[in-house]
């Protein structure tokens, strides 16, 4: 009996791993799991048969073990992809060191359970907004190379490539052929989706399958795959020709085509349709362009019919006429202005001579004035007060003015 723990000293040997490993794997008891089957590999003389159950979302597997009397009593056989629930425990074969079910119950998923499934998970990937329309990115017009994902040499395969072909000859693609039913389709969908979102040539991706019955379409309604696509950079295109239980991918993906042929249509323009488009576009804009030149060019006749433009010197005669008259108008304005002027001065000056002194003086009258002595201006003597006996006088008569001295004042009788 080997000691309780290894150690470099006292290790196990393999028989004792392997009996440690049978006891914990046995203590898990009896399991209901559910998976995809694969490999069934069933003979009638055989007394035990052997499949494989594969997870729906990842590449993970573990062999089954049961008796072939469990199988050959079913009232459908069964067949690769069937979706099941399988009643077993887990057992470990010391001897050869494998694990494996030891399967006493085999069960198929019922369709109505597997729709509810469906709905269920429709209704809380929407209540996350994994179907928002504002999350929907937009396709390019015309993309340089076109992603697609289908099962290898499909008719979805064929019917996408020649129809976008026929449609813009110059397409590129890039396939990647993977499983599009099975247990295996939903990893190698996600494999290749996530291969062709890094590819910074690949502007669309687009995962199509030419139709099918419920069960072959359930790997585009599992989870891990609509988490893929949302999480996807480049815009993702559903091409599933399906029956009308829709797939969850239509609702989560961009854009939803009704087949793998309407994809392509919705993908690649129509080079055809984009030509005559070009066409139609260029001669509108002839069309327009000629209208417009033609509606200048009879703009500008009607210009030049006009008078104005018929003889220009016209105008400018008639402005030069009307320039001429005002000037005389305003020679003769200023020359009457003058005159009025003129005589009105003269008026003034008559007035001025015959008021002023100069008058009075030239008829014998003389102006007399004091001169003080601080050397003031000479004030005019009008009281006998202003030049007292020896003051120095001025007498301003007609022709100049005489200096002489007060010799003494009397006053007015």
């Amino acid at each position: 009996m080997p000691s309780a723990k290894s150690t470099p000293e006292t290790p196990w040997p393999v028989r004792e791993v392997n009996n440690q490993v049978k006891t914990w794997i046995e203590r898990l008891g009896h399991l209901w799991v559910e998976g995809q089957l694969a490999q069934i590999n069933v003979k009638p003389n055989w007394k035990l048969s052997y499949l494989t159950l594969r997870d729906v979302e990842q590449e993970v597997s573990v062999q089954l073990t049961c008796p072939t009397e469990i199988i050959r009593n079913r009232p459908t056989p069964l067949k690769d992809g069937d979706r099941v629930i399988v009643y077993g425990k887990p057992a470990f074969y010391a001897g050869r060191g494998t694990f494996s079910l030891w399967v006493t119950d085999i069960r198929p998923v019922g369709i109505g359970e597997l729709l509810a499934r469906i709905e269920e998970l429709r209704k809380r990937l929407a209540a996350e907004g994994l179907f928002d329309a504002s999350r929907k990115k937009a396709l390019p017009f015309l993309p340089h190379r076109v992603g697609l994902i289908t099962g290898r040499g499909s008719a979805a395969e064929r019917d996408v490539l020649s129809v976008s072909k026929d449609r813009w000859p110059e397409v590129q693609f890039r396939v990647i052929n993977t499983a599009v039913q099975g247990a295996s389709a939903v990893p190698e969908i996600i494999a290749a989706l996530e291969t062709l979102d890094k590819d910074p040539e690949v502007d669309v991706i687009i995962i199509a399958r030419g139709g099918g019955s419920v069960e072959d379409l359930l790997p585009f309604s599992e989870e891990a795959l609509q988490r893929a696509v949302a999480a996807a950079v480049t815009p993702v295109v559903s091409a599933i020709g399906h029956e009308p239980d829709t797939p969850v991918l239509d609702n989560v993906a961009d854009l939803r085509a009704a087949t793998p042929t309407d994809a392509a249509k919705r993908v690649v323009p129509d080079v055809a349709e984009q030509r005559l488009l070009i066409k139609q576009l260029r001669e509108r804009s002839a069309a327009a362009l000629r209208g417009w030149v033609l509606r200048e060019h009879q703009a500008l006749s009607a210009l030049r019919s006009r008078p104005v433009l018929a003889d220009p010197m016209t105008p400018i005669v008639r402005r030069q006429e009307e320039v001429m008259q005002a000037r005389n108008l305003l020679r003769r304005d200023i020359s009457h202005l003058l005159r009025t002027e003129q005589a009105w001065v003269s008026a003034l000056r008559a007035q001025v001579s015959a008021l002023g002194p100069s008058a009075t003086l030239a008829r014998g009258y003389a102006v007399v004035q004091v001169v003080p002595r601080d050397g003031r201006d000479p004030e005019v003597v009008t009281s006998i007060e202003q030049s007292p006996p020896g003051s120095q006088l001025r007498i301003r008569v007609a022709d100049g003015s005489i200096t002489a001295a007060a010799m003494g004042t009397q006053e007015a009788n």
